[in-house]
């Protein structure tokens, strides 16, 4: 991994890059190794929703979202509580465990935690 100050949209062609952000209506079907994957920042989901699909629409930059809708289901919980808004560090993990693994389930099992209200359906009733 490499790192610098300089911002992506500087550094790679717009149409090379795509903004992963849970409020976009594509879904990341496969890791294209042609394309630049952007990853959002930390947002507090209550205060600032769809902010990064509105900085990716402002930068005219494609979008993506995890395919977690696809691949798992809400479980129940007492606080009727439901998110797809992940940390940096967990959709780093899903994209990795995805590109090593080539398994969407095996990637979102593996950085989807249970407090975001969302399993996999083997897992459902447990």
């Amino acid at each position: 991994m490499d790192t610098t100050p300089e911002s992506y949209l500087d550094l790679f062609p717009l149409e090379a890059i795509v903004y992963l952000t849970p409020d976009s209506e594509n879904v990341l079907e496969d890791i294209d190794p042609s394309k630049v994957y952007v990853l959002g920042g930390l947002v507090d989901e209550s205060i600032h929703k769809q902010l990064t699909l509105r900085r990716a629409r402002e930068q005219h930059l494609h979008t993506a979202r995890l395919p977690i809708r696809e691949f798992m289901v809400r479980a129940p919980n007492s606080r009727n509580y439901h998110s797809e808004t992940l940390a940096i560090n967990q959709v780093f993990d899903i994209l990795s465990t995805y590109y090593e693994t080539r398994s969407w389930p095996a990637a979102l099992r593996a950085g989807v935690s249970s407090g975001k209200g969302y399993v996999l359906p083997d897992t459902a009733g447990q």
